[in-house]
């Protein structure tokens, strides 16, 4: 049975991208299943697969179902399309769009295709992950609520007490009342 590793990288920043395994006899939905696992969304909005070329020009269509709207020629439909049956070549793209009304949109790639199963692994699986992923619903920011908390408990705006700025003659220039440094009143 052969396994296919796919990477897939979120459009925005090809320096984050997340790398999957899954059977060729899988289908496109155990497909979105992985891939909204490994960039840590849900499962609650649309989506829908293009397959693609090497310009990632957008092709047929494989959907989780069909919606309201017209189509050039009717979408397959994940649940019953198998990764295998959509392979054309080597180097097969796909693109994954996710949540119509945010349109997160990801570029997947086929990198690699095994003959030998891993036992070890429930496919499919995410087997690499590099960079930060996006926040499904707003910012995620690496210091977290932690740091707004410092922000509102120290006002990080002002100059403290004890600094000031030197003139030219290297003495303390001190801070007029609006905190900027002035110029010093010769007697």
């Amino acid at each position: 049975m052969a396994i296919l590793k796919f990477r897939i990288y979120f459009e925005e920043d090809e320096s984050v991208y997340r790398d999957v395994v899954i059977r060729h006899t899988q289908t496109f939905k155990d497909l979105h299943e992985i891939i909204l696992k490994s960039y840590e969304f849900d499962n609650k909005h649309k989506a829908t697969f293009f397959r693609s070329n090497d310009h990632w020009l957008r092709g047929r269509e494989i959907s989780i179902e069909k919606y309201d709207k017209e189509y050039k020629a009717e979408p397959l439909i994940m649940e019953e399309t198998s990764i295998g049956s959509e392979i054309r070549d080597p180097n097969q793209r796909f693109i994954y769009l996710y949540d119509f009304n945010k349109n997160w949109s990801f570029l997947v790639e086929l990198i690699n295709v095994s003959k030998e199963e891993n036992p070890k692994i429930s496919y499919p699986a995410v087997v690499r992950t590099e960079g930060i992923a996006p926040s499904q619903y707003g910012t995620k920011g690496l210091l977290g609520e932690k740091f707004a908390d410092i922000e509102e408990k120290y006002d990080l705006t002002q100059v403290g007490d004890g600094f000031a700025e030197k003139n030219e003659e290297g003495e303390d220039v001190g801070l007029g009342e609006e905190g900027v440094a002035g110029e010093e009143e010769e007697a």
